[in-house]
């Protein structure tokens, strides 16, 4: 059986986007990270950066959140989304740890 050029490339779009649909579901089905997670205590995780201590970290800033944390592996647009720092558990976009890094 031959197989055509146009048949292999139809077929391996095919494929790549079942992989890419699959592994994005993986995602939503990943837990949120609790403020009372280990890493989230080291890391001075808050889903709701507005209630960051100031005091504590010295470094945050107003406007600063997951969404638009270089980490954030999704858009800021997404209510959660994986991030490295928490082993891809769901951060909240309206987050903040202290290994924030502004989206380049």
């Amino acid at each position: 059986m031959k197989t055509s050029r146009r048949t292999f490339l139809i077929t391996s779009v095919g494929v790549a986007s079942t992989f890419a649909l699959g592994s994005r579901a993986a995602f939503a089905d990943a837990p949120k990270v609790a403020e009372s997670d280990p890493t989230a205590q080291a890391l001075g995780y808050k889903e709701d950066a507005s209630k960051v201590d100031k005091a504590k970290y010295a470094k945050f800033a107003a406007g600063q959140d997951c969404g638009n944390c270089q980490f954030y592996q999704g858009k800021a647009s997404d209510p959660y989304a994986p991030c490295p720092m928490f082993s891809s558990k769901q951060v909240a976009s309206k987050g903040w740890c202290s290994a924030y890094v502004k989206k380049a």
